[in-house]
């Protein structure tokens, strides 16, 4: 039986939040030694992800090269993998990626190869110049043709033999998550980009509501990668955001500078409870079970008959505090509960209701069992 890849959802680095088109060979080795000396590796983060701007031309045979700010791909991949991590990489199905590189349009067999050959672990595929393509087609040709787009690289990947995780990168249009996993998709983008401010991550965030049916161990939402540690947020909103990535079984690819990570960001990426929620290996997506006005509650089954529940205030901070509470019997447990306050890691005793006292963009995140 082939190797499943992404059973959990994947976690890692991406270049591009923090270092866009000036990615290079040692920024990325950079990153693979701080994911190890952080902790972030023993804490789940494997995958070092290339983003776009690392292509350079074809060779003669149409073979890809890397431009000269990788000058050995092989002995890069090299250098991660003796690290215990693994290497990513990103392409187009069309002839060119977001940032004007070179594409795998009509080369999908020998990318493909190339990455194999270099030793690369996951490709992240981004719709781009296909996209501006497709906008000139009647609307169910265009259809066809980016999921003909997205299967042709599948095949490619498929045909290397090498267990390659497949992200698909085309912003939630035409319902992804109804037809990505028969693409060969192991996670689909489900929203436009993400950028390092509340109110755009809580648009993402909590507009995920609808899709838990969708994610299963192989196959994830995607609301895009990781801002903590950027520095657009505070912290109470950045809590709020890897709260909700957690309940919703999302990537966690961080997207931050990691040489310069203040102790409360390292531990906010590295705190063990909230990954385990996100890593669970039941692999279930949470999903929103009450609203009222700008206050949520979302729910996450977890694999040992827990579930992992977030109380959240989207109001605005000047607010102030608002408390949120949650009868446990609502949420199917029979009698009292266990609860612990994840964030704090502090048991909580056994109750049968909990009123949590919110912060504007904060979050209380509890474990019930």
């Amino acid at each position: 039986m082939a190797q499943q890849v992404a059973a959990t959802p994947p976690m890692g680095w991406n270049s591009w939040n923090h270092f866009a088109e000036k990615v290079s060979d040692p920024v990325v080795r950079a990153a693979a030694d701080a994911l190890v000396s952080s902790g972030m590796r023993d804490a789940g983060y494997v995958y070092v992800n290339i983003d776009d701007a690392w292509q350079g031309k074809r060779d003669e045979k149409g073979f890809m090269q890397p431009n000269e700010k990788f000058p050995d791909m092989k002995a890069l991949a090299g250098y991660v993998h003796a690290k215990g991590l693994k290497l990513g990489i990103y392409s187009s199905p069309g002839p060119k990626t977001c940032a004007g590189f070179e594409g795998s349009y009509g080369h999908e067999e020998q990318d493909a190869q190339t990455y194999a050959a270099w030793g690369i672990d996951y490709l992240k595929y981004d719709l781009c110049s296909l996209g501006e393509a497709l906008l000139k087609q009647p609307p169910e040709v265009a259809f066809q043709t980016m999921v003909s787009a997205y299967m042709k690289m599948f095949a490619a990947l498929q045909k290397t033999g090498r267990p390659i995780v497949f992200s698909l990168c085309q912003y939630g249009v035409a319902a992804v998550w109804r037809w990505g996993p028969d693409v060969g998709g192991n996670l689909w983008r489900t929203t436009g980009d993400i950028n390092d401010t509340y109110d755009h991550m809580a648009e993402i965030g909590f507009g995920q509501a609808g899709l838990a049916k969708y994610a299963k161990p192989g196959h994830w939402n995607d609301p895009d990668m990781l801002e903590v540690g950027n520095g657009g947020m505070k912290p109470d909103e950045y809590r709020t955001h890897m709260s909700l990535w957690a309940i919703l079984a999302a990537p966690l690819l961080a997207g931050n500078d990691l040489s310069k990570m203040t102790p409360e960001t390292l531990a906010m990426l590295t705190n063990r409870e909230v990954i385990a929620i996100d890593q669970d290996a039941a692999g279930m997506q949470g999903d929103r079970f009450w609203a009222e006005g700008p206050y949520e509650i979302w729910v996450k089954p977890l694999g040992d008959g827990s579930k992992a529940v977030g109380l959240f205030n989207r109001a605005d901070p000047w607010s102030g505090d608002a408390p949120i509470k949650v009868k446990f019997k609502d949420l199917g447990f029979t009698g009292p509960v266990k609860v612990r306050d994840v964030w704090n890691a502090k048991d909580l005793g056994t109750m049968e209701e909990y009123t949590g006292v919110v912060p504007g963009h904060g979050v209380v995140l509890l474990r019930v069992k």
